[in-house]
């Protein structure tokens, strides 16, 4: 198979970024997972259909935690004054873990309660609905703090740790900095090791380590130190605790928009000595970590994002029934259900999503970060637009704080940010979702078409001999009638659903093999440019959204509408949804597919670099800098600190949590 670093014509940069992802991303599955299939026009069916269903017992146990959560979160859980205080109490902490919250998917030999991911989301939907912030401190803790030990620790670290972590301490993650956001891969925190190879020394900064300061573990990434001139270390996963010597959490928390009950510190290692006992998985192995507990993490943001769209459509729909203008309820006038059935329509396919996906982690399928990718960006933008609805149709009063719309409006905008930003998403989706198709059609095009490069005879050579494999003239042939004559491959099968769905079903076939199309287009089109043009890899990524969120939504209606355990007025309303979601996804495909052809780049191109020559003639020192700016550092304006709540650091000594000394041991 062809490389797509050695593609002709792109930038020594692009290469070096195709090869920096490659080596973040790790090897390929063995076998493709459902989006990748959507790129070759297939539909691996046996992955999203039949939908996927709890076991039983486990199913029961999770509701004995739900219905425990349930009492807990209606009577005395304090959401709106930990919203306004900015600040989860300690009684609430220790509540989570008395009832068994914050240690759910620990191991019960452990101490935990052993549930699955499918489980684990169901109690963040349901948390989600009632405290935003609350959702992300057990996101946090869970998917990606203490995950990484239940994952990937060694069974005398979890023996050690995970007790610990499954009933008295909460746990951080180290991974971002004031230079690392999106770019997992540029970590600038070192470690050496000492001389006798027992310990490491880390040293840098970390920022946003969701309760940082109220952890008794953190999972730090640090790269290693390499002599001046030699290729960059590669980066490991260690475990810190805050007693280490050396550890500063020099800010405890910073006053924000939303989920304001959540802490992100920022701490600096000094010369921290960690013992070697506390590295996660092998050394050079710590991205692995951090990319397989996101995939976690955007699932569970997802979740707490679909409970709180949920209670802002139940809301805003009730308002809407209940207050009248114009002698008449709200209700009734058209515009107002257009927004109705937009927040019903998205609400069953963000769950649809979630709930596919937590499936195939709970099965252990081998290819699934698209997918993951694909259920946090369809959960961030849809529950995004419907609190937008909600709080539109609620009017003034969605506005006021006691209603509790306009906190999860507030909760939810950070959601499109966090866990890898959509428009990061979007690139990776179209990325890594086409990346093997790309690579087959390159191959082809090196074995069959003309390269300027070689002589005559080395051409001639070359192309004849690569006609006579079968496969390559296969492959040729096939690929030429579609590029040049638009011969389409067949369309794939989708039928596995309800004998009332098949027209869906059949729209649904007719769109992927339509993609398939869409993205061989535009790569013959583009050719190396595609690399860079991320309006037309966005269009392309959308859609392999679209169509995985149809398939998820058919199948999770097949799967009501077969099983019966539904009232009639509640299946009558999410079929009308999932049906009307159907729509909304076909007209999206659409549209995106015309702007491939007739768009706006050009002009849009032209507009921004103007904007940005502009602002180019603006002073700095007016204007908020990014404080690590390569090349501006230090230039903006003083950010003035005047009313805004603080959360002051504790110095380089930190409290001891119980337990946990500064060996680990």
């Amino acid at each position: 198979m062809a490389d797509l670093k050695n593609m002709k014509g792109i930038s020594d940069a692009d290469r070096k970024l195709i090869e920096e992802a490659e080596t973040l991303l790790g090897p390929e599955p063995s076998t493709m997972g459902f989006v990748k299939n959507l790129f070759w026009g297939n539909c691996r069916q046996e992955l999203v259909f039949p939908y996927p269903e709890q076991d039983s017992r486990e199913a029961a146990e999770c509701d004995q935690l739900l219905a425990r959560l349930d009492e807990y979160l209606k009577n005395e859980h304090p959401a709106t004054l930990i919203d306004q205080e900015q600040e989860t109490p300690d009684w609430v902490i220790k509540r989570l873990f008395e009832l068994g919250a914050l240690g759910m998917t620990i191991p019960k030999e452990y101490g935990g309660l052993g549930l699955g991911i499918t489980s684990y989301n169901r109690v963040l939907e349901r948390v989600g609905k009632y405290c935003g912030s609350t959702a992300v401190i057990l996101s946090a803790h869970l998917s990606i703090g203490c995950g990484a030990v239940k994952l990937f620790g060694t069974p005398e670290q979890k023996k050690l740790w995970l007790p610990k972590l499954a009933s008295e301490w909460l746990s951080a993650f180290c991974l971002s900095e004031p230079n690392v956001g999106c770019d997992a891969g540029g970590q600038e925190t070192t470690f050496e090791k000492t001389p006798d190879g027992e310990h490491y020394v880390i040293n840098g900064e970390k920022k946003w380590a969701t309760s940082g300061a109220l952890a008794g573990l953190f999972t730090v990434m640090a790269r290693e130190k390499t002599p001046e001139g030699a290729p960059p270390g590669k980066i490991s996963a260690l475990v810190c605790h805050p007693d280490m010597e050396g550890v500063e959490i020099f800010q405890k928390n910073r006053a924000k928009c939303g989920i304001r009950g959540t802490w992100q510190a920022r701490i600096r290692f000094h010369n921290v000595k960690v013992p070697k006992f506390n590295l996660l998985h092998g050394e050079g192995k710590g991205l692995n970590v951090a990319l397989t507990c996101l995939n976690f993490g955007r699932c569970t943001l997802s979740a707490g994002m679909l409970g709180g769209a949920k209670r802002a459509m139940d809301q805003s729909i009730k308002w809407g029934q209940t207050r009248h203008q114009f002698k008449q309820p709200l209700a009734n006038f058209e515009l107002v259900k257009t927004r109705v059935a937009h927040m019903a329509a998205l609400t069953y396919a963000m769950e649809a999503v979630l709930y596919a996906t937590t499936g195939m982690l709970d099965r252990k399928d081998d290819d699934i970060m698209v997918e993951t990718a694909v259920c946090k960006v369809v959960n961030s933008e849809f529950g995004w637009q419907v609190c937008n609805d909600a709080m539109q149709i609620m009017g003034g009063e969605g506005y006021m704080t006691e209603n509790e719309v306009e906190r999860i409006f507030r909760d939810s905008r950070i959601n499109l940010i966090v866990e890898g930003a959509n428009e990061v998403m979007q690139s990776f989706i179209f990325a890594y979702g086409g990346k093997k198709l790309a690579e087959s059609m390159l191959g082809v095009k090196d074995a069959v078409t003309w390269n300027s490069g070689e002589s005559f005879g080395a051409n001639l050579s070359r192309i004849t001999g690569n006609l006579r494999k079968g496969p390559v003239l296969r492959l040729a042939l096939g690929l030429g009638a579609e590029l040049f004559l638009g011969i389409r491959k067949p369309a794939p099968v989708v039928d596995k659903v309800h004998p009332s769905l098949r027209e869906h079903a059949d729209r649904l076939a007719g769109f992927i093999r339509e993609h398939s199309h869409q993205f061989k287009q535009a790569s013959k089109r583009y050719e190396e440019a595609i690399v860079t043009r991320q309006a037309v890899q966005a269009r392309l990524a959308d859609n392999a959204i679209w169509l995985h969120a149809w398939a998820c939504t058919l199948s999770k209606l097949s799967l009501d509408i077969t099983k019966g355990s539904k009232v009639m007025v509640e299946l009558e309303r999410d079929r009308a949804a999932a049906e009307h979601f159907f729509s909304l996804a076909q007209r999206a495909i659409e549209h995106n597919i015309r702007d491939l052809y007739v768009n706006s780049d050009d002009t849009m191109l032209k507009s921004a670099e103007a904007s940005l020559k502009y602002s180019s003639t603006l002073p700095n020192s007016d204007f908020a800098i990014p404080e690590r700016s390569p090349t501006a550092r230090g230039t903006g304006r003083a950010m003035k600190q005047d009313g805004i709540k603080q959360f002051p650091g504790t110095g380089i000594v930190g409290g001891v949590p119980a337990g946990a000394g500064a060996n680990g041991h």
